[in-house]
């Protein structure tokens, strides 16, 4: 059994955002064969946005640090440390109000 030090990955992914010219990096926490769960730890700058996509399944995002504003159709919520959202079904996208850390966690099918 293996343990995420998911604190410790969201430091290191948020440093590699700062970085990278996109604004953004990513790790896959989570991943196996035959699994019908996929969990991928995401870093954005602030004022970087996940522009608008639709969820590959049922999902859910979890704020680790940061704050982040999520906009689906005429929906808008805020997601603080700790904070915890399924994600719309409809297409949607997320913007990093403050340089952020997001757990999101996807149902494969």
């Amino acid at each position: 059994m293996d343990v995420a030090a998911i604190n410790q990955l969201a430091a290191e992914q948020l440093a590699k955002a700062e970085s990278a010219e996109s604004g953004r990096s990513s790790v896959t926490v989570y991943s196996r064969p035959g699994a019908r769960l996929r969990q991928t730890l995401m870093a954005l700058t602030a004022g970087n946005v996940m522009g608008e996509h639709k969820s590959p399944g049922d999902a859910s995002l979890l704020c680790i640090q940061g704050r982040v504003r999520l906009h689906a159709g005429d929906t808008e919520l805020e997601l603080a440390p700790g904070d915890l959202i399924a994600v719309p079904p409809q297409r949607h996208d997320v913007e990093a109000l403050e340089p952020s850390a997001l757990l999101l966690t996807v149902a494969l099918h």
